[in-house]
């Protein structure tokens, strides 16, 4: 049974910092897309970043754009797990963050974890 399980959310001031963390169980994850989407109050679930397998022992990472330069993702294929480190944080960070992980060339994602909340304060 795949399982996908984040934590490191919490309450936050802007400005400041997070870790998230995702750890994958249940399949091997190596040539799978993973990372986080994240959805706000009233809003789509939005890509926040992702890293993408491209052969070999090379991954290349996708950010949205609302999240470039302050996110920064992390991948441990050894210990199957995705890391998002967040800086400067804002309150319109706020939201349920989700990791994921897909079939590399898939264009949707097949596991989803349940979700960790982040909250930003201003």
């Amino acid at each position: 049974q795949v399982q996908l399980v984040e934590s490191g959310g919490g309450l936050v001031q802007a400005g400041g910092s997070l870790r998230l963390s995702c750890a994958a169980s249940g399949r091997t994850f190596t040539s799978y897309t993973m990372g986080w989407f994240r959805q706000a109050p009233g809003k789509e679930r939005e890509l926040v970043s992702v890293t993408r397998w491209s052969g070999g022992n090379t991954y290349y990472a996708d950010y949205g754009d609302s999240v470039k330069g302050r996110f920064t993702i992390f991948r441990d294929n050894t210990k199957s797990t995705v890391s998002l480190e967040m800086r400067n944080l804002k309150p319109e960070d706020t939201g349920v963050y989700y990791c994921v992980a897909g079939a590399d060339g898939s264009s949707t994602y097949d596991y989803w974890g349940q979700g960790t909340q982040v909250t930003v304060s201003s």
